[in-house]
């Protein structure tokens, strides 16, 4: 076997670097500076997740908007927000008002009479059924109750803020008086558990009374309303498409503020219904009162007449004040 000879390279490459301690000290140091560049670039990628997205528009100009979430109910329901046609809160303000549909998400509101007299209490019942008829039996509780169920006439007056209670077969009662002839306007206001899955939903349905209908003008806009010798009035002014804040204040009969207790988990309710077609926009204020004044963020569908109705309670009774507004 011919002896093997070593060939030094051309004299203008420079010797190979030796295997041994030095060759084995720089592979440390390229494998180190990697490991240490890429710590670096995943504590910067933690960081702008913890620090979160940025917002446009100039600091301080941000609107607070409705939590987000309620689809699931995984939210917080005491934070402010409003429902809307799916009866999640609205946080594309305009979109549609609620009420106007009795099936929507694939449930129906099934009334068991739409036939009533004036000024007489009679039972009104209803179910609500998923796809395929099936009754509705599981309810998840929003604002300490299952299910709320606004009726009025369609001229916007005879309004009531009721709580039916259900049967085992999915049938809801609820005692209604409805005082004067004319067409009204029952929505029902829910988050049906159907599968697993939680589904908020606002469905209307219409019920009539016979009778000499004389509708009644819409009263004038006014900041002020008395409710049982209080005197109610909110700040504000409720823009189309834009969370605006309100604030409302509440005088007792003898003077002074009123001392305010939680309803159905809130400080006060503010339902807007819309002109000509009884659109349905139920707010849910701050958690907390804001000197003495409850805070709603109110964004109108869009330009028109509405009504609205603030529902609050003192020494553990209910009160109701209304005001008309017109959003340009």
């Amino acid at each position: 076997m011919p002896d093997l000879i070593a060939v030094a390279p051309p004299p203008e490459t420079p010797p190979a670097t030796p295997a041994g301690p030095r060759r084995d000290r720089e592979t440390f140091r390229l494998a180190a500076f990697g490991a240490l560049l890429v710590v670096v670039l995943f504590a910067g990628y933690g960081i702008g997740r913890l620090a979160g997205p940025t917002t446009s528009g100039s600091a301080g100009s941000s609107t607070p908007m409705p939590a987000t979430g309620m689809t699931g109910m995984t939210g917080n329901e005491n934070a402010p927000h409003t429902h809307t046609a799916a009866g999640a809160p609205n946080t594309n303000p305009g979109e549609a008002v609620g009420g106007l549909a009795v099936t929507a998400s694939g449930m129906t509101l099934v009334p068991g009479t739409t036939t009533f007299a004036a000024g007489r209490s009679q039972p009104f019942t209803f179910r609500i059924t998923a796809a395929g008829g099936a009754p509705v039996t599981t309810y998840a509780v929003v604002h300490d109750k299952p299910l709320h169920l606004v009726v009025v006439r369609r001229d916007l007056t005879g309004y009531q803020h009721l709580h039916p209670t259900m049967a085992p077969d999915g049938t809801w009662t609820v005692d209604l008086t409805l005082a004067g002839p004319g067409s009204y306007r029952a929505i029902a206001d829910f988050t049906a558990i159907v599968g697993g899955s939680q589904m908020p939903s606002t469905l209307g349905a219409d019920l009539t009374v016979p009778g000499d209908y004389r509708p009644v003008p819409l009263p004038v806009p006014v900041r002020t309303a008395t409710a049982d010798g209080f005197t109610v009035s909110y700040e504000g002014t409720p823009r189309a498409g834009v969370a605006e804040p309100l604030l409302v204040s509440v005088t007792a009969p003898g003077g002074g503020p009123a001392t305010l207790e939680p309803y159905l988990g809130a400080y006060g309710h503010l339902v807007v219904l819309r002109v000509g077609d009884v659109g349905y926009v139920h707010v849910h204020p701050e958690p907390q009162l804001v000197d003495g004044k409850v805070k709603f963020w109110l964004a109108a569908p869009g330009p028109g007449s509405y009504r609205m109705f603030f529902d609050f309670q003192v020494a553990g009774r209910v009160h109701t004040a209304a005001w008309s507004v017109t959003v340009p």
